[in-house]
C-alpha cells in the first residue's frame, strides 16, 4: 500500500515552542476537548481507517535527557540539541498527525542500583567512580581498580557473584566491539520527575491520542541491574556467565515496528540510544529482508549526540553510524519537509 499525498496540518493555537524546555502539567481535559474539534475542522479521521500504517518511534524524550538542569541533558554541539530537537519533534507531530497511526515513546527506567550507576562501584579506598567522565574497561576490572560495592550485594545478590557479572561483562562489551561501560549520573529515575516525558512532548502526543483515537504505545526500558540497554530492542549484554539469560530481546515491538508500512524515529541521543535502537532494528530487517530498510526514516533534525565540552563529543560517530543506515537503504530526513513527499520517494 502506497501512502497518498496528504497537506500539512496547521500547528494547534495552544503550542508554545518556547516552552518545550519547560517542565509543566499538561492540562489533559482541556486538551482532549481541543483536540476532538480540532479534529473534525480539519476532518481527520480515525486511525483505525488508516491503510498506510506510520509509526512513530520517540526514543527517551524524557525530562532526564531533555531539559538543561536535568542529569544528562543531551546539549549537541550548540548547547541547545534537545530542546530544539523537541521543538521540531511537536511541530513534526502536529503537522503530520493525520497521517501518523501510531507513536511508541520509549521510557528509559531506572532505579539507583545499576550496573552504570556510581553506586555500583567502588575503587581501593571506597570511593565511586565520577559518573560520565568514567569508562570502566575490562581491563579496569581485572585489574581491580573498580570493584563492585560490597554494599549492593544486600540488594542485587551474592556479593561473588556480581563481581563475576563484572568481569564477564565487561569482556563481553569488549568481545561484541560496544561502547565501553560508561558510569552515568543517576538519571531516568523510575518515579522521578527527570523519568516523565517532556511536557511539549507528552501534550503533542496525548492530542495525537484522542484526535485520532490511537493508544499511545509505551516502552519501558532499562531496568535490569546487571545490564545497559541504550537500545530498546535489545540490552547490551544478555547472558551471564553462566550462560543463563539475564535480559531478552524486545521481540515484540521489533515485528510490531516491521508491520508498519513506514516507521519514523527520533529522540535521543543520537549516539547512544537512537543509534543503538537504529542498528539493532537493522540487524533485524537484514536477518529477514534488506529491502525493508527503505521504510525506515530518520528524523535528523530531531536528535542529538552526546557531548560534554571538554570531556567527550560523540558527534562524529554518531554521524558514521547515520550515514551506515542510510547506505543500508534507510532514509535521512527533515522534520519540515512535508512527510508525504519523502514517504512517496
Amino acid at each position: 500500500m502506497s501512502p497518498q499525498v496528504v497537506q500539512q496540518l496547521p500547528i494547534p493555537a495552544h503550542f508554545d515552542r518556547a516552552k518545550v524546555g519547560e517542565v509543566w502539567r499538561v492540562p489533559y481535559q482541556q486538551r482532549a476537548i481541543e483536540a476532538e474539534v480540532w479534529a473534525n475542522q480539519n476532518g481527520i479521521r480515525p486511525a483505525a481507517d488508516d491503510r498506510f500504517r506510520v509509526c512513530l518511534l520517540a526514543i527517551d524524550v524524557q525530562n532526564t535527557f531533555c531539559i538543561p538542569e536535568f542529569e544528562l541533558f543531551v546539549g549537541g554541539r550548540s548547547g541547545r540539541g534537545a530542546i530544539d530537537d523537541n521543538g521540531n519533534l511537536c511541530e513534526f507531530i502536529y503537522r503530520n498527525l493525520g497521517q501518523i497511526t501510531e507513536i511508541a515513546p520509549t521510557m528509559d527506567t531506572h532505579r539507583a542500583m545499576q550496573i552504570f550507576h556510581p553506586i555500583f562501584w567502588v575503587n581501593a579506598v571506597g570511593e565511586h567512580p565520577i559518573p560520565t567522565a568514567t569508562m570502566i574497561t575490562l581491563d579496569d576490572v581485572k585489574a581491580g581498580v573498580w570493584k563492585v560495592n560490597p554494599a549492593v550485594a544486600y540488594s542485587l545478590g551474592n556479593y561473588e557473584s556480581l563481581q563475576s557479572h563484572a568481569l564477564h561483562y565487561t569482556q563481553q562489551l569488549t568481545d561484541n566491539g560496544k561502547y565501553p561501560l560508561t558510569v552515568w549520573a543517576y538519571h531516568s529515575m523510575l518515579g522521578g520527575i527527570g523519568h516523565a516525558l517532556v511536557s511539549a512532548v507528552e501534550e503533542a502526543m496525548f492530542f495525537h491520542c484522542i484526535a485520532r483515537g490511537s493508544q499511545t504505545s509505551f516502552e519501558i526500558k532499562g531496568d535490569n541491574p546487571l545490564t545497559e540497554n541504550y537500545s530498546v530492542l535489545r540490552p547490551e549484554v544478555m547472558n551471564g556467565l553462566d550462560g543463563m539469560v539475564i535480559a531478552h530481546k524486545n521481540s515484540r515491538l521489533i515485528q510490531k515496528l516491521l508491520n508498519f508500512d513506514a516507521v519514523i524515529i527520533a529522540g535521543q541521543a543520537k549516539s547512544h540510544c537512537v543509534a543503538w535502537t537504529i542498528d539493532d532494528l537493522l540487524t533485524e530487517i537484514q536477518a529477514i529482508d534488506p529491502s525493508l530498510a527503505k521504510k525506515v526514516y530518520l528524523l535528523e533534525d530531531c536528535t542529538s549526540p552526546v557531548v560534554v565540552p571538554g570531556v567527550i563529543d560523540f558527534s562524529d560517530q554518531a554521524d558514521q553510524a547515520f550515514q551506515r543506515f542510510a547506505e543500508a537503504g534507510m532514509h535521512l530526513v527533515q522534520s519540515t519537509e512535508p512527510m508525504s513527499e519523502w514517504l512517496l520517494k
